[in-house]
């Protein structure tokens, strides 16, 4: 049988207490008691595991994660990046998603309050904002992924949302597409406002303000986006086959854009030659789109990566940074504008 803690704390005379402190260097303790321990847990050749030690210390070297869902592609990506850094150095990884709303939530705060992990990444879910907050103002380290809402109160790693829109704008100007149409997401994410914000910016200072019926509501999956061209459709906004009242169509996601092909194929518009059609996100999908889907490209797997290195870096002692840090999107230019292979 292995070798324990108790053995060797019998063998020494010692408490379990004692032997923890000397192996964690934790407390003060007599010398000759400590020179006791080390030379009975030698001749007994006892190895601690890393989860003994990392208890003693205080710390149990796990990261929580909590998310929406993890069906959105998007999610994924990052959830690649934070697995991959984790698993680097040592720790492990608790994912919790709130698919099943308060039932969900009630299970991550079962485990937030057994202190499960160390500290805690989140996108995040509807509705949970106070409560992580709560958590924070705790005492739990936590790290945004995706500012959705620009908190202050808690660090963050965030991408270029209006530098990737206005990227996205000024493509479609470029283009000569002038009637462009926006199926954004929900209105009280910060993503939202920044993608908007940027797109609007570049189409008003070319002269083409948006009308207020171009901006639709969308909610991130390809069912809205979908659904939202459609409807335009069927409410007379389709003039003719070949002229749908709008060129472009700049979806604040993959998903919603590859809906939005989808319907706009059905009616009879050809994409790209009537109407252009841009997404954000570029998930891995985006390249299997008929055509392939022109997309900004949000650095998901990076995002992921970096939100759980200042994590760890802060359990070793690097302070969490004050204010958000931004990775910068690119643009990629593929077949759903341009008609060509990428």
């Amino acid at each position: 049988m292995p070798v324990t803690m108790a053995d060797v704390a019998a063998r020494a005379g010692v408490s379990k207490t004692t032997v923890s402190r000397v192996l964690n260097g934790k407390g003060e303790l007599d010398p000759s008691t400590a020179a006791r321990v080390r030379q009975v847990i030698r001749e007994l050749g006892y190895v601690p595991s890393a989860g003994a030690v990392s208890l003693a210390r205080g710390r149990t070297r796990v990261l929580g994660m909590l998310v929406p869902s993890l069906s959105w592609p998007w999610i994924g990506e990052v959830l690649q990046g934070v697995a991959d850094a984790v698993e680097e150095e040592g720790y492990g990884l608790l994912v919790f998603s709130c698919s099943k709303g308060e039932a969900s939530l009630q299970r991550f705060a079962s485990q937030a309050s057994a202190k499960s992990f160390d500290g805690l990444l989140v996108i995040e879910p509807e509705g949970t904002l106070e409560f992580i907050a709560g958590l924070h103002r705790g005492g739990l380290p936590v790290v945004l992924v995706d500012d959705r809402g620009h908190q202050p109160e808690f660090p963050s790693v965030a991408t270029t949302n209006r530098l990737g829109a206005q990227d996205a704008a000024r493509h479609l100007v470029a283009l000569g597409r002038t009637r462009p149409l926006v199926v954004g997401g929900p209105q009280d994410l910060g993503c939202t406002q920044e993608r908007l914000a940027g797109f609007a910016e570049v189409y008003a200072g070319a002269g083409m303000p948006l009308e207020p019926w171009r901006v639709v509501d969308g909610d991130f999956t390809f069912e809205g986006g979908y659904a939202e061209i459609g409807r335009l459709l069927k409410a007379g906004r389709l003039l003719k086959a070949s002229d749908p009242g709008f060129d472009a169509v700049f979806a604040h996601n993959d998903l919603s854009a590859a809906g939005a092909i989808q319907a706009l194929r059905e009616a009879g518009v050809s994409v790209p030659g009537d109407v252009a059609v841009v997404g954000f996100d570029d998930v891995p999908q985006a390249s299997y789109t008929d055509p392939p889907l022109t997309t900004v490209h949000q650095p998901l797997r990076e995002m992921g990566e970096t939100a759980a290195r200042a994590l760890m870096g802060h359990f070793d002692g690097t302070p969490l940074a004050a204010g958000p840090i931004v990775l910068p999107t690119t643009f990629i230019v593929r077949g759903s504008t341009t008609g060509r292979k990428p």
